[in-house]
């Protein structure tokens, strides 16, 4: 599971708390440009993510990615979490 967020993915995607946050304000702005208040934050991005990945899990074909950025994408939530509550 650490590889998942610590290797290689890493890499590519940058800091995780830096992307998701980046993704957070993002997908703010696409909602509130929809009319939709709300103020996403970096964890809520995480757990989205981890939605995406049971949805997908229960449509089309199997797919073990799903399952496994399902772990991956779990993980990083429960790291901001603990950066959330230990501030």
């Amino acid at each position: 599971t650490l590889d998942l967020v610590t290797g290689s993915r890493s890499k590519q995607n940058g800091d995780i708390e830096k992307n998701h946050n980046n993704i957070a304000r993002l997908w703010t702005a696409y909602l509130t440009n929809k009319g939709i208040v709300a103020e996403l934050t970096p964890l809520d991005v995480a757990i989205m993510m981890s939605l995406l990945k049971i949805a997908r899990s229960q449509g089309g074909k199997y797919n073990v990615d799903d399952f496994i950025d399902l772990v991956g994408y779990g993980s990083i939530a429960g790291e901001l979490a603990e950066n959330v509550n230990s501030k």
